[in-house]
């Protein structure tokens, strides 16, 4: 059974980046593993199955602050001004969830992988606007992020590819207009 083209179009044109959510109301584990499991169905050229997920919720999201920050710090990445937001910030969300993608040996499907991830989190995106949640997808200030990835469970070689704030929205977000796509049909 299809799904009419313009219910599908409207959750699209639907989906907006936000954080303006009910940060007393949390987002229940079950309802996080459904967004993952439909992430999963992603389009993934060789089967490598590269996402792997961590759901942060109440204290362990500031710990994810933490070792953001002091990976900067190790790094000397940021001044104390961007390194004390990033301790805090996560906290502005009841759930956060944390995206990675494993590493692959051969570089083609290494970047393979990082592309099947980044479907993946639209899936996501969509799904949680389908349940009426609220996100907003973000990266890391570092691309290598020891003691996140650690504090995550995932492996070292493995790479963040989003960090994502979710929480019951309370309010709805209009959409900017977009441009009209540059297309060219070619037919010989």
């Amino acid at each position: 059974m299809a799904l009419p083209f313009d219910e599908l179009a409207n959750l699209v044109r639907s989906r907006r980046t936000h954080m303006m959510v009910d940060r007393e109301r949390p987002v229940p584990n079950d309802i996080v593993d459904q967004l993952c499991e439909l992430a999963t169905w992603a389009p993934n050229h060789k089967r490598t199955w590269p996402w792997r997920f961590a759901h942060l919720s109440g204290p362990a999201r500031g710990r994810l602050g933490e070792a953001f920050a002091d990976d900067m710090l190790e790094r000397q990445f940021g001044d104390d001004v961007k390194q004390a937001k990033t301790r805090t910030k996560y906290m502005r969300t009841p759930s956060i969830l944390v995206v990675a993608s494993a590493a692959h040996d051969n570089e083609t499907l290494h970047d393979e992988n990082r592309d099947a991830v980044s479907a993946s989190v639209q899936t996501l995106l969509l799904g949680a606007t389908a349940l009426g949640l609220a996100t907003f997808w973000s990266t890391p200030s570092l691309s290598d992020c020891a003691r996140a990835r650690q504090l995550c469970g995932f492996d070292p070689t493995d790479t963040i590819t989003a960090v994502i704030y979710m929480g019951w929205a309370t309010t709805t977000v209009r959409a900017p207009t977009r441009p009209t796509p540059q297309i060219r049909h070619i037919i010989t």
